[in-house]
Order: C-alpha cells, then sequence, then structure tokens
C-alpha cells in the first residue's frame, strides 16, 4: 500500500479550519449567498436507494442548487422520475452517453452515487465533461483511484467534494471545534461505534460483493473512522484492525463487522466498529478535565449528545442531505474550497487500505 500521511498543518487546515469558521459565524450560507447568482443544476448519477430516497428530496428543499438531470442504466425509472421531478428530455442520460452532459449548461455537478467500485470510472468521466464532481463516500477502492479522481477535477478546473453530510451537520461540527480549542482539556481517548444489523442481507447486492466496494469495513467504515479524526482533529500514526462473522453463512467474501484500534500523534487513542450484523450509533470523547458524546451521531436525523457538565448539543438542521447540498453550491457559487475537498475522502480510504493490510496480516499495527 503506498504510503500516506498528511502534514498536521494541512490536517488542520481541512478539519479544524472549517470548522473554526463555522464556529466564529463566518462560515454561514447567509454570508457567501450575497452575490449568488443563479442555483446550481445537479443530475444524479445512479438511482438507488439513496438517491431516490435522500438526495433527490433533499434537492427540493435546497436553496442553492436544484435537480438538473439523471443518469441510470434502468430505463423503466426514467418515466417515473420524469413525472415526479419534471425532468426535461435533454437532461436525461445513460452511463454510455454521460460524457455528453459536457454540453448541457443547464448541468452544473455531477453527483456520483454507484456502488464505491463505480466511483472512480464514472467520477472522472463527469470531470473530463467539464463539470463539477460530488461524490459519495466512500471515495473510491484505493488511494491511487482517489489520486486519479482528484486529478482529473483539478486537469478540468473544477470541484470535488466527497459526500460527508456529517461533517454539515451543526453538532458533529461542534465536536470539531472542540477538537481545536479543546474546552475540556487533552483529547484522551475516542469510541466511535457505527453499525446496524441487516437481518436478510440479499446476497446478490452490492455490498455484499468484495470486489465492489461491499462489508462492513467499505459500507460503514468511513464513519468511525472519520469521527475518530474529526474528534481528534489529527491523522494517526498507527492502526490495527481484525474482521468478525457471525452469520459466515450469510457473509461469504465480506466482512459483517470490523474492528479498528487508531493511535494519533497527540497521545489519543480510539476504538472504533463498523458493523452490519450489529444496531450501534455512539461517539464518545474523554478528555483530562471530561467527556462529550453524540449519540446517534450518524443518523440521517436527530444527532444530538451532551456535555459532562450538562450543555446540551441539540443543535437542529431540517434535512442533513440538502444542508450538504447547499454548503456545496455554495462554494462553487462562490468559488470558495468545499468543506470536504477529494483529499479528504482519500485519507480514509488510506486508512481502510492499511486495516485491510493489519487484518491480513492477523491484527497487526500498521504505522501510517
Amino acid at each position: 500500500m503506498k504510503s500516506f500521511r498528511p502534514s498536521r498543518r494541512r490536517f488542520l487546515s481541512t478539519m479544524t479550519g472549517s470548522a473554526a469558521l463555522a464556529a466564529s459565524g463566518i462560515y454561514s450560507p447567509h454570508v457567501f449567498a450575497l452575490s449568488r447568482k443563479r442555483r446550481i443544476g445537479v443530475a444524479l448519477v445512479g438511482l438507488g436507494y439513496y438517491s431516490r430516497d435522500l438526495l433527490a428530496p433533499a434537492l427540493q428543499l435546497t436553496q442553492y442548487c436544484h435537480l438538473a438531470g439523471i443518469v441510470t442504466g434502468s430505463p423503466e425509472k426514467i418515466p417515473v422520475w420524469q413525472k415526479k421531478y419534471g425532468i426535461a428530455d435533454k437532461n436525461v442520460y445513460s452511463y454510455d452517453n454521460m460524457h455528453r452532459i459536457a454540453d448541457n449548461p443547464d448541468i452544473d455537478v455531477i453527483y456520483i452515487v454507484l456502488p464505491t467500485s463505480l466511483h472512480e470510472k464514472y467520477s472522472v468521466i463527469a470531470a473530463n465533461a467539464g463539470k463539477h464532481v460530488w461524490c459519495e463516500k466512500p471515495m473510491a477502492m484505493t488511494v491511487a483511484e482517489c489520486e486519479s479522481i482528484i486529478g482529473a477535477c483539478n486537469k478540468n478546473k473544477v470541484q470535488l467534494t466527497i459526500g460527508y453530510r456529517l461533517q454539515h451537520e451543526p453538532n458533529t461540527r461542534t465536536v470539531m471545534q472542540y477538537a481545536a480549542s479543546k474546552p475540556f482539556g487533552k483529547i484522551k481517548h475516542v469510541t466511535a461505534k457505527a453499525g446496524y444489523y441487516d437481518a436478510s442481507p440479499n446476497p446478490d447486492h452490492w455490498r455484499m460483493k468484495k470486489a465492489m466496494g461491499g462489508g462492513a469495513m467499505y459500507d460503514m467504515g468511513t464513519y468511525p473512522l472519520n469521527a475518530a479524526r474529526y474528534s481528534t482533529g489529527e491523522f494517526p500514526v498507527a492502526i490495527s484492525a481484525r474482521h468478525e462473522r457471525k452469520r459466515p453463512e450469510l457473509f461469504k467474501e465480506v466482512d459483517e463487522t470490523a474492528y479498528f484500534d487508531l493511535v494519533f500523534p497527540g497521545g489519543a487513542t480510539a476504538e472504533c466498529m463498523a458493523s452490519v450484523g450489529e444496531n450501534v450509533n455512539i461517539l464518545n470523547i474523554d478528555c483530562e478535565k471530561g467527556w462529550y458524546k453524540l449519540e446517534p451521531f450518524q443518523s440521517y436525523t436527530g444527532v444530538s449528545g451532551i456535555t459532562s457538565t450538562g450543555v446540551a448539543l441539540d443543535k437542529t438542521v431540517n434535512n442533513q442531505q440538502a444542508r450538504q447540498m447547499d454548503d456545496d453550491a455554495l462554494a462553487i457559487l462562490e468559488n470558495i474550497p468545499p468543506l470536504v475537498p477529494g483529499e479528504e475522502g482519500m485519507k480514509e480510504i488510506a486508512l481502510i487500505q492499511a486495516a485491510i493490510k493489519s487484518v491480513e496480516g492477523g491484527g497487526k499495527t500498521i504505522r501510517l
């Protein structure tokens, strides 16, 4: 695996700089919208559950972007989407002719909502079409694929952002700000666990296919790994990992549960878990002079928590995906860096690759 270790300055610039802006009130849609000229047109690539049930409805709630087009390999879905959202024929594409979006001024952004193994291919096509790229997490299968996406976006001078919706969520952003301000003293230990119980996984679904990015590590691992990083404001120096299959007859080629242990340069440690076989959803940060937590920390709604001093972390957001897409649209409109750039997504993939190496080595510690 290629070595990947960002500098402390660069990491903190990504993880805590924007958090500080948010805490100060500078990073505000109301400020950046002042010179707004129009709404950003978004085309969704892949019309599965996340696009159908979450992104498309959220786009109806946004202020600075709108659903302009679709890309699908399922012709039977087209009339349903056109009737529901009023999508013009000229804004409907297949995977084979997606590159023709280059000639469509209605579409400014192409949002990749496909199995992880397809993210690189279609992100590069989107960038080469001269459109801004929003890519769901996990960003790709490997660091090399991430670098390919970043390179294509840089070459075509388009923005790239990764769909870490929680980094736009207000209570999560408070936790990110705490990583910088340390109101409870030095951070000692982070516990980050995210999982759900899939009672009857479909063996033909891509999430059950190793080559497509299935399994707990890829499907859910980005949540606890990213949480451990934004809770400390640091990139780890070491990781060890192991897999568990309580139902091997169902999870034949992918992991059902993944465990990660991280060590950070400032001395903090993290205990992480990702699962598709157990319901769990907690982020707890223990410090020298207290603690704080979010429970749940990665749900689509209701993210909230409390501190050891009784302060409630209970800011509300009407729709996480709408907030995320509005923030990302404003970054394009105002020509400012996006909140979660491609380099941020690549850090997670570097950790996942290191975790895989650890598992293959019997849980040995991998230095980063």
